[in-house]
């Protein structure tokens, strides 16, 4: 049982304590020559123009989901328009209902 709770506390101990990061480390020895910057700004440069060049890809080959057409903006039209009735209907029978009209008290 105690070894339970304290791999348990381990873990919770381990899960909010923030791992240092070592990607930009200012006293990295293989870093101090000017060609060395160069080498990983270009590599950071190219990993980020392949991962633009995904994303515009993925988004491309997604985007005829994301478009509306006119039928699904009628039928939104439609049904807000429904929906805009029937609230004032039933915003009509509560004003009766409060002046005393019984009838409109059901529901």
């Amino acid at each position: 049982m105690k070894a339970g709770l304290f791999g348990c506390a381990l873990a919770l101990v381990a899960a909010f304590v923030p791992a240092a990061a070592l990607a930009d480390d200012p006293r990295d020895p293989t870093m101090r020559s000017a060609a060395a910057q160069a080498r990983d700004r270009a590599i950071i440069k190219r990993m980020n123009q392949q991962q633009l060049a995904y994303v515009r890809e993925r988004d491309a080959r997604n985007r005829p989901t994301y478009r509306v057409t006119d039928a699904d903006s009628e039928t939104y039209a439609n049904a807000r328009a429904d929906y805009a009735r029937e609230m004032a209907a039933w915003r009509r029978a509560v004003a009766a209902c409060n002046s005393g009209r019984w009838e409109y008290c059901d529901n």
